[in-house]
């Protein structure tokens, strides 16, 4: 199954005939009916409509077309209706014209100071008086389909380009890791030897007095305690178990957005963990490393679906 970005765009038209049935390249078309679906992220599905008058009655069937497709994003649909050719306008119907006329006489009986209607009035009133021939009940629907068909490849490619760019982050953190796991035992014998060094340092100045044991004990407590508060192997092997489980979820595809967001969350948690253990400029300059690769993969997860 493969990985899905929220993030999408299709566009299609369809040619109409005044019967509403779909026309073929020998018809000519009276109108054209086009539908845009642009898609980006979003926590959950959040659907909005932009439809004609004509058309508003087709937005619960639109509705219930989506959401069984898909599960998150905030999408937008947009629908316009067109002449088939843009430059040519309609001749206006002479019983339109009539009874706009007639109607205007009786406005402006009562109302003597009402402005006549324009050429762009009577034009805009009379495609109104024109539109509701069609019947859209067959034709909308189908070319949703189409739309979403294609919107939904168009989430799958950008799905497959965050993945490869997701996989090589993962493998860029692993890097970082393997070099991260050796210097920790390098760190720990360097504070040994300088654990002796001033050991022997306080030996002298006692004189070869005895020291007591209890002074021995403490700064062999010191020591170990130390060694512990640097150990970095439990983050180490906690990041690779966050790894192999973002892998496995891009291998496996499907909604695993909110999965992966989480698992993005933890490996900054364990970054952060590394850098304030951290002993050693190496070993902060590999923390922040990773920082800036998981802050990368943070924001291409929230795409995910």
């Amino acid at each position: 199954m493969s990985v899905y970005s929220m993030t999408g765009y299709a566009s299609v038209q369809r040619g109409v005939s005044a019967a509403g049935s779909a026309a073929d390249t020998r018809t000519q078309v009276s109108r054209r009916l086009g539908l845009e679906i642009r898609s980006v992220n979003s926590r959950f599905l959040d659907l909005s409509f932009r439809f004609p008058d004509e058309l508003r009655a087709m937005e619960p069937t639109l509705r219930t077309l989506l959401t069984a497709q898909l599960k998150r994003g905030k999408v937008e649909v947009r629908a316009t209706i067109e002449s088939d050719d843009g430059n040519v306008l309609p001749d206006p119907p002479a019983r339109v014209l009539q009874r706009l006329n007639t109607l205007q006489d009786s406005v402006r009986a009562w109302l003597p100071s009402a402005a006549p209607l324009s050429v762009a009035d009577v034009l805009r009133l009379c495609a109104n008086a024109q539109t509701g021939t069609e019947d859209w009940s067959s034709a909308l629907p189908d070319l949703a389909q189409e739309a979403l068909d294609a919107l939904i490849s168009a989430r799958e490619r950008e799905g497959k380009r965050l993945t490869t760019m997701l996989l090589d982050r993962v493998k860029q953190l692993r890097n970082l890791a393997q070099q991260a796991t050796p210097m920790v035992p390098l760190l720990v014998e360097q504070q040994r030897h300088r654990f002796i060094e001033r050991w022997n340092e306080a030996m002298g100045l006692t004189d070869g007095a005895i020291v007591p044991e209890a002074a021995r004990d403490r700064a062999m407590t010191e020591a170990t305690a130390f060694a512990i508060r640097i150990d970095v192997a439990e983050e180490l092997t906690r990041l690779d178990s966050h790894l192999e489980e973002i892998e496995r979820l891009l291998k496996k595809g499907g909604e695993v957005g909110k999965r992966l967001d989480f698992l993005i969350q933890e490996l900054h948690r364990e970054a952060n963990t590394l850098g304030s253990k951290s002993a050693a400029l190496d070993l902060t300059r590999v923390s922040v490393d990773m920082k800036v690769l998981i802050e990368q993969m943070r924001e291409q997860v929230q795409n995910i679906e």
